[in-house]
């Protein structure tokens, strides 16, 4: 590869409120919560439909799950899983576990069991945190007795609402609430907290591991990017540099999933940071977010393009005051102009695209907040953040000035590598100039202006409203059907969710007895449907006499969408 010296528009034309070239010193991610605490102690950090909690009140309780882990015998090097939906006690286990020195596993409460089950074994999670709502709990209990997790600790959902808020989910509401099972390895959440005094724990922020967020790599597999503290938190420091009003107490809207990196990054570590306010909602819905907007007079909203969608079509989007939003950042899923620009008419908001990914603790690039964007492009990078595009062929080599390539990225929010994957981490980096390069999978080029704009995604990856599916992990379950012999998932078009799966099947030759009737796509759709995560649910199931297979026999993704495409 040739020498790289800086880029010139980045250094000299730089679309953000700052310098492209910056240092960040090693910080921890206990250091950053206890600095924003020392100066914002009295301030609300989460509004939770109408509750508020300090910084000074989470972090009391952060100190006392991490006693509490310690008093357990969980400590550094140990990992501690959050399998919770955007509620208050997220943020005390979450600062909590880094407290006691242990590495947070990010768990999706999308996640079937058996998807839990493997990665909380990938992982060798030892404490599992959950809430007790049906969606959640049993499936947590049942991963519990099938793998080598050693507790699991439950927070109850009605001790984080107002009195009356919480009187009335347990008196007139309490289908939603699941009985919390009576175990030796189950404990209440309150139980775990101990006033013990907290032994100091030391942290490396540039080498300790701070969280486990599972991803997907080209083959689909799940794989857990170890993100450390430095990682996380000069991820933060970036994206708080790029605000123009940063000087300013942000209210941060947080529909997005906690427990998704974007959410990570730009939600919770970035206000944080800040000083400001999460007004946090347990799931995405366009009444309450409305709502919550009007209450809380919220300054950002990040979040994915289905979700700006969503609220446009809402009949209280024209009944809504704005006037407080300042920025609204989507990411996860390609931005579609016309949508964009729905959206800024409505609103009077700026929605900004951006770009990331795991393995770089959420955001890489992003269009200014307030400056000159480039439709179709994801911005310029962040500070300290370096680009280059490789040779899509030959990742050793850069790509031929002025051609697409393939995305690589250098910067401090970068991870160390895959957990127990090396050769994984071994492929998805490069050296070059006395740095590593993380291979993005991504296509991309950039302008004389330095934007960049992502041409192509991961072959096989398919994107659900920002949620990323691997078609191998639903063909897998396919594949159980009595009927099914082969099968191939792929991504098409939708209006709303950008994409969604879609499943092409051959049946067995004597598929029809196997099942007892006739063979039905709309059936087999139904089995698959209730035995995977909800993003990653089929629109339907086509049958097929054949499908195109490689040269080795291997079902062809890139051939059946090429075929679909043109039909």
């Amino acid at each position: 590869m040739s020498e790289r010296t800086g880029p010139k528009e980045w250094r000299e034309q730089y679309a953000h409120p700052c310098d492209w070239k910056q240092d960040f010193a090693p910080l921890a991610m206990t250091q950053l919560f206890a600095d924003s605490v020392s100066r914002h102690g009295g301030r609300a950090l989460v509004d939770f439909l109408g509750r508020t909690f300090t910084y000074r009140e989470i972090s009391a309780e952060a100190q006392r799950f991490a006693a509490g882990l310690q008093a357990l015998g969980i400590g550094k090097g140990d990992r501690v899983g959050l399998y919770l939906p955007n509620v208050p006690v997220y943020l005390s286990a979450y600062f909590g576990t880094l407290m006691a020195g242990a590495t947070l596993v990010n768990f999706s409460p999308l996640c079937t069991a058996a998807e839990l089950e493997a990665q909380v074994a990938d992982s060798g999670t030892r404490l599992l945190v959950t809430l007790d709502v049906p969606a959640l709990l049993p499936i947590a209990e049942q991963v519990l007795r099938a793998s080598a997790l050693e507790r699991l600790v439950v927070a109850r959902l009605a001790g984080q609402l107002s009195f009356w808020q919480g009187a009335g989910l347990r008196f007139l509401h309490r289908r939603q609430i699941a009985p919390v099972p009576l175990a030796a390895d189950i404990l209440e959440w309150v139980d775990v907290l101990s006033d013990a005094s907290l032994k100091p724990v030391s942290i490396d922020p540039l080498n300790d591991v701070a969280l486990l967020q599972y991803t997907g790599g080209t083959t689909g597999a799940p794989k857990g990017a170890m993100l450390t503290h430095q990682n996380l938190t000069a991820n933060a420091r970036q994206i708080e540099m790029i605000d123009p009003h940063a000087h300013a107490r942000d209210i941060i809207l947080g529909v997005l999933p906690l427990f998704h990196v974007f959410a990570n990054a730009s939600v919770l570590n970035r206000t944080v940071c800040n000083g400001g306010m999460i007004a946090l909602l347990p799931r995405f819905d366009a009444r309450q977010t409305f709502a919550a907007i009007a209450r809380v007079k919220a300054t950002a909203m990040p979040g994915v393009p289905t979700m700006y969608r969503a609220l446009l079509d809402h009949p209280a989007m024209a009944r809504t005051d704005f006037s407080s939003l300042f920025t609204c950042i989507s990411g996860g899923a390609p931005l579609p102009r016309p949508l964009k620009a729905r959206f800024e008419k409505a609103s009077g908001a700026k929605l900004v695209e951006g770009y990331g990914l795991t393995e770089a603790a959420g955001v890489v690039a992003t269009n200014p907040f307030d400056g000159r964007e480039v439709p179709g492009s994801v911005g310029h990078p962040l500070p300290g953040t370096d680009l280059r595009l490789l040779d899509k062929e030959d990742p050793g080599r850069d790509a031929v000035p002025g051609e697409p390539g393939e995305l690589a990225v250098a910067g401090p929010q970068v991870m160390l590598g895959y957990w127990n994957r090396p050769e994984a981490a071994a492929q998805a980096f490069v050296e070059c100039d006395g740095r590593r390069w993380l291979r993005t999978g991504d296509i991309a080029a950039i302008d004389e202006e330095g934007y960049v704009r992502i041409v192509d995604r991961l072959k096989d990856m398919i994107s659900v409203g920002g949620f990323k599916v691997y078609p191998s992990q639903v063909e897998a379950v396919l594949l159980d059907h009595p009927a099914v012999l082969q099968a191939i998932v792929i991504g098409v078009p939708d209006a709303y969710h950008g994409e969604v799966p879609r499943a092409y099947v051959v049946a067995g030759p004597s598929a029809g007895e196997a099942i007892g009737g006739e063979i039905d796509g709309d059936e087999i759709a139904r089995w698959l449907n209730a035995r995977v995560g909800k993003h990653e649910r089929v629109d339907r199931v086509e049958l097929r006499a054949s499908l195109p297979t490689t040269l080795v026999g291997k079902p062809d993704r890139k051939a059946l969408r090429a075929e679909t495409r043109g039909a």
